[in-house]
Parts: C-alpha cells; sequence; structure tokens
C-alpha cells in the first residue's frame, strides 16, 4: 500500500488519545476506557446522521415540489431537526390497555439495535472503523436482518388490525428484498475474494468493483439499490406504512419516544444501505486514485478519506430521496413479485456470470494490470 501525506485526517488524533490513555492507565482500563469512547462516539455519530438526514430530505422533497421546506428555526430552517428531536422527547408514551405489554416496549429496541450494531462495522475512512471482521459483509447482513423481529412484535403486540397488516406486509417485504440484497452482496464477493472490508476497498485503489465486474456489478449494484430502497420501506416500496389504508402500519399505536426509535432506525437504515454500496462498490473512503499519476494521486488524498466516505454515500442517498419524491407506491402483489419473479432469478444468474467472469480472469485488474492492478 502506497502513502501519501494525509493532512487532514483523523489518525494522529486517535493515535494521540490512544497514546494518552496507555500511559495514564492500565492496558485493561485503556482498552476499557477506548471502548466507552468508541461506543459514545458511534451513538453521537447515529444521532447525528439521523437529524441531518431528516432535515435534508425535508429540503429534498421541497426542491422537487417546488416549496421551501423547513425556514423558521434557524437559518434557513437548520434547527427544525433539533426542535422536532425535542418534541418527541418530550411527548406522552400512551399506554395501550390490551397490548402486549412486554413485547410491545421491547419491539422498538430490537429495530434500534440491529441498526446500531450494523452501524459499528461501516468503515467511515481511513482507521475510523470500529471493528474490521474479517466476515465484515456476512456480519452485516446478519445483524441488519434482526430489525424485522421488531416489526413482527410491534404489529402483533399492539393487538390491532391494522398493525398486524401493515407488520405482515413488512416482513413478507423485508425477508424477500433481504435475499436479493444478500444476493448482490456475495458478487462482489466473488468479485473481491474477501469478505474484510478494508480488503474490500483495498481492492479497488485504482479500479471501483463496479466497473472492475463489468456489466455483472453493474446489474448488482442495480439490484442492491433496489432491494436496499425496498429494505427501509421507502416509497415507492413504502407500502407497510401506507397511511391511506392502514393509518401507519405497524407502529400505528406507538408514541412519543417509542415511535421515534422506529422513525429514526428508518432513517439511518437507509444511510447504512447507502454506506454499504458506497464501500462496496464504489471504492469506500478510498480517494480517486489513477495508477501511475502520482501528483493527482497525492492531490487527492489532501481531501480526507471521510469526506470521501460521506461523498459517496450521500450521492446514494440523493438517488433513494429521489426515487421515494418521483414514483407512486406499488401494489403488494406487483411489489413480491417485482422480488421473486424478476430480481431473485436476474440476481442468481449474475452470480454465476460473476464467478465465470472471475474464474476466466476477464475484470479489469487482471485484463489491463498496466492500468488497474493494485
Amino acid at each position: 500500500m502506497l502513502f501519501y501525506s494525509h493532512p487532514l485526517e483523523l489518525t494522529r488524533i486517535l493515535e494521540a488519545i490512544d497514546t494518552f490513555l496507555r500511559i495514564h492507565l492500565s492496558p485493561g482500563l485503556a482498552t476499557l476506557a477506548e471502548g466507552i469512547l468508541v461506543g459514545l462516539l458511534l451513538l453521537a455519530t447515529y444521532a447525528m446522521i439521523a437529524l441531518a438526514l431528516i432535515y435534508i430530505e425535508r429540503k429534498v422533497a421541497a426542491s422537487f415540489q417546488a416549496r421551501l421546506g423547513p425556514n423558521r428555526l434557524g437559518k434557513y430552517g437548520l434547527f427544525q431537526s433539533f426542535a422536532d428531536m425535542i418534541k418527541i422527547l418530550i411527548k406522552e408514551i400512551i399506554q395501550i390497555k390490551k397490548a402486549d405489554k412486554l413485547l410491545f416496549y421491547v419491539a422498538p429496541f430490537f429495530v434500534i439495535v440491529a441498526s446500531v450494531l450494523a452501524f459499528g462495522a461501516l468503515p467511515f475512512g481511513m482507521n475510523l472503523q470500529a471493528i474490521d471482521f474479517n466476515i465484515g459483509v456476512f456480519y452485516l447482513l446478519a445483524v441488519s436482518s434482526l430489525g424485522v423481529i421488531g416489526i413482527l412484535l410491534a404489529g402483533w403486540s399492539s393487538n390491532n388490525k391494522y398493525s398486524m397488516i401493515g407488520a405482515m406486509r413488512s416482513g413478507a417485504q423485508f425477508i424477500s428484498y433481504e435475499l436479493s440484497a444478500g444476493f448482490s452482496l456475495m458478487t462482489i464477493v466473488v468479485l473481491s475474494g474477501t469478505m474484510q472490508f478494508s480488503e474490500i476497498i483495498e481492492g479497488q485503489r485504482y479500479c471501483w468493483n463496479l466497473f472492475n465486474g463489468h456489466l455483472p456489478a453493474m446489474i448488482a449494484f442495480l439490484i442492491y439499490l433496489i432491494s436496499g430502497h425496498a429494505e427501509t420501506n421507502r416509497g415507492p416500496f413504502d407500502l407497510p406504512e401506507a397511511e391511506s389504508e392502514l393509518t401507519a402500519g405497524y407502529h400505528t399505536e406507538y408514541s412519543g419516544l417509542q415511535f421515534g426509535f422506529f422513525y429514526l432506525s428508518e432513517y439511518l437504515n437507509m444511510f447504512i444501505v447507502a454506506a454499504v454500496a458506497a464501500t462496496v462498490f464504489l471504492g469506500g473512503w478510498m480517494p480517486l486514485q489513477i495508477k501511475g499519476w502520482e501528483a493527482f494521486n497525492q492531490a487527492m488524498w489532501f481531501i480526507p478519506s471521510w469526506v470521501w466516505f460521506f461523498g459517496k454515500a450521500g450521492l446514494l442517498m440523493f438517488f433513494s430521496l429521489w426515487v421515494r419524491w418521483s414514483f407512486p407506491r406499488l401494489r403488494i402483489d406487483l411489489l413480491l413479485n417485482l422480488e421473486w419473479k424478476y430480481l431473485l432469478p436476474a440476481n442468481l444468474v449474475n452470480l454465476l456470470v460473476m464467478v465465470v467472469v472471475v474464474l476466466s480472469g476477464l475484470t479489469l485488474t487482471e485484463l489491463f494490470p498496466a492500468l488497474f492492478g493494485n
């Protein structure tokens, strides 16, 4: 791996904190303190990204609909999300008499914990990753699937037919599109030869997987974006929350902070889908690099790696918002037909084609090693 000057990276700050803790604390306490700091930092980042996305979506939606959006609280309405957060924190949590109280209260935590666990495995920048699993892709697919348990529990425990129908719709949709999302990522795992996010990113130094794998990688990218969008229950796939039919879907009976957990996890899941797509297909935090152009590469490294990561993820999130505010809601039969009759078969064939491409040595890095090889 080549090393360039990284003047705006956070690596030195992290190293300084680690050195300070190692000097003043025993090894065990230093490790514990670092774990607590990482946890607090992840939770703070989690909350700030959610607040930012709520504001951004309102502004993007307003732009598409030729209106202003938030414009009262702070310059350009920047404090609107904070006002919403305070409002939802102080709202009363209404007690549901005939609900299964234990499951009713546990359900939001399943949803929020699933997104937090996935959030912790994301590589936000160079050395900005809580833990770098050697089975990172598999881990992320596993923990992100836990959210459906919370959704089904929410519908069942509410003792409300609307909530139950919404939960069943959401469960069917989530499980269905999780298959296509998983196979899309497995297609790139075949291309990369690893499930570890750091190695996947390093393998894309001079050529993103989106281009390295030719047509199969592009098809996998498109299917992953569709599947990820459907998994997060966002329009035109927001049928579980069809307010004109079900009044709110699986979280109809929730109020206050409990509803806020569902609301928060939806936005963070949108970010997680975009972040994984940026990491696996678009090089993650790796700056744009061209082999042999050392001056250009040096200039690109002056832009911090975390800026590259959030820039790529932000572009994909904007695309997600664009789709949401451009297409009408699908019927449940059309939604499931799209997955089981079209996306999943196409995904399985595409995975086999990628295996042939890799075994035949037809990737760009193997065809043109002088231009794209690491």
